[in-house]
């Protein structure tokens, strides 16, 4: 068993986003995240039952490979049984009203829902019909909650640390839900957050969340030790918000030249998946020196772990 008897609980019913979550709520999610990484890591093969005769269902209304395998890979390692309900070709699809599907849902009596939905709000609304916890995975451009702690796992076992560094989130900061989650995340624990995009993939008052704005890589990568590229979002625009994929590439794309304005020893991200070629070069995305890509989806297995264990057994200790 993994022991983490010194660690203090996670005092929270659900996980629906990071704003609102103090700095000792991430450490414990880091702590036992960084736990788990270590176990699998190990290729431990010690069976772990901390969810044994637990039910978690995965619920994605937005199509999804790596996130919901993710979770879905975290609770068979912790024991629980897990459930995948296809949005596609369920009732939800025939027009059932989210309101009808938590109570179809609650009827069954899961101990944690794991959620995905197209629009913001809707996962802190189906939280709060349901008498099990609830887990968002993603719900419009709102949070994306597991991915930010995934990256800041990362980050803590490249780096050593995340207070202090400088780090850039390049792209569609508009349209990203990557984005928000990380800027509350890193500005929580010390970091300096800054953004970088076009002016039309900006959001209007973006600079309230604490991130200073540029609208040119060159000024906004000087000397920044952590590169965090988003994907550009084309199916969630509506009109012309880049002139052409061949033009965001040259200005926004991450390439050699680019990154020679940062930090020589700065860390490349990219929450997947990945456009090559359009928001960063091939052969600097595979580049294992710089780039974490591969090891982000690795952390994303053990902060899941690590999300699922806290929210369960947090709702069994309340009598839930």
């Amino acid at each position: 068993m993994i022991n983490n008897e010194s660690l203090k609980k996670f005092p929270h019913n659900h996980l629906l986003g990071i704003e609102g979550l103090t700095p000792p709520d991430l450490n414990y999610l880091l702590d036992l995240s960084d736990h788990f990484a270590m176990h699998l890591d190990n290729k431990n093969t010690e069976k772990l039952d901390y969810l044994k005769n637990k039910i978690c269902i995965n619920l994605f209304f937005e199509n999804s490979t790596r996130t919901r395998t993710s979770f879905e890979l975290a609770g068979k390692k912790l024991g629980a049984d897990m459930l995948n309900i296809s949005v596609a070709s369920s009732a939800i699809k025939k027009g059932e009203t989210l309101i009808d599907t938590a109570m179809t849902l609650n009827a069954m009596q899961p101990d944690v829902l794991v959620v995905r939905h197209q629009n913001a709000g809707a996962v802190k609304l189906l939280s709060e019909k349901v008498n099990c916890g609830v887990i968002n995975a993603g719900d419009g451009p709102h949070e994306h909650p597991t991915q930010a702690l995934l990256d800041a796992l990362t980050i803590k076992k490249r780096k050593g640390k995340i207070s202090g560094l400088k780090v850039a989130i390049c792209g569609d900061i508009m349209h990203s839900r990557v984005a928000r989650s990380n800027i509350h995340l890193l500005n929580t624990l010390g970091a300096e957050v800054r953004v970088i995009g076009p002016a039309t993939l900006i959001p209007k008052n973006i600079e309230s969340l604490g991130v200073r704005v540029f609208y040119e890589m060159k000024n906004g990568l000087n000397n920044v030790d952590i590169i965090i590229m988003l994907r550009l979002q084309l199916e969630r625009m509506s009109g012309s918000f880049v002139p052409s994929i061949r033009e965001y590439f040259r200005f926004y794309g991450l390439d050699r030249e680019k990154l020679n304005y940062a930090d020589e020893n700065a860390l490349i991200l990219h929450p997947g998946p990945m456009n090559r070629g359009v928001e960063i070069d091939s052969e600097l995305a595979d580049d294992l020196d710089r780039s974490a890509i591969f090891e982000q989806v690795q952390m994303g297995v053990a902060v899941r772990m690590a999300c699922l264990k806290s929210i369960v057994e947090n709702k069994a200790k309340n009598g839930q």
